[in-house]
């Protein structure tokens, strides 16, 4: 049984359509530097789990379509290379401190599913993404608002198309 998580990225940064542009629609989650988030990616985060991308800091702020995880946590090692943005020197390769994984997508929302469409929707209204002061970037998501968002992703698709 998959597991549901939810990833934020800025979009800047790296979007889902830069993911969509990656080699065989993969890449690495690497970066993370927040101990919840990194606890998420080494214990809990699985191969075959759903991803809710997630584009923070853009307006509006939105799930912007899902992946699959294809390689579960292993050592971030981006955190052990002098000079690099992620570089950390507390982190070696005998003794890692920050984790990554690798996701493909697997489809780009036509119309995201923005905030102000999760509040709409008592099962989405609970998210912790909706939860005032929660910055976490990688977040668990129920079985129930992962099939809700894929509702209400192909309403809005269908509503979209209809107009």
């Amino acid at each position: 049984m998959p597991n549901y998580w939810l990833f934020k990225s800025e979009p800047d940064v790296f979007s889902i359509q830069d993911l969509a542009a990656q080699p065989g629609r993969r890449t690495t989650w690497e970066g993370v530097r927040n101990y919840q988030a990194r606890n998420f990616l080494r214990d809990d985060v699985r191969k075959g789990d759903g991803v809710l991308f997630y584009h923070s800091r853009s307006e509006p702020m939105c799930i912007a379509g899902t992946a699959e995880v294809v390689k579960a946590g292993y050592p971030d090692h981006f955190a052990w290379e002098a000079g690099h943005p992620y570089f950390d020197e507390a982190s070696t390769e005998s003794s890692p401190v920050w984790y990554m994984v690798d996701i493909r997508l697997q489809k780009s929302f036509s119309t995201p599913v923005t905030r102000r469409d999760l509040e709409k929707r008592p099962i989405t209204q609970g998210m912790m993404v909706l939860r005032k002061g929660s910055r976490l970037s990688i977040q668990p998501v129920t079985e129930a608002e992962w099939n809700a968002v894929l509702e209400l992703a192909a309403a809005l698709e269908n509503s979209h198309t209809k107009n």
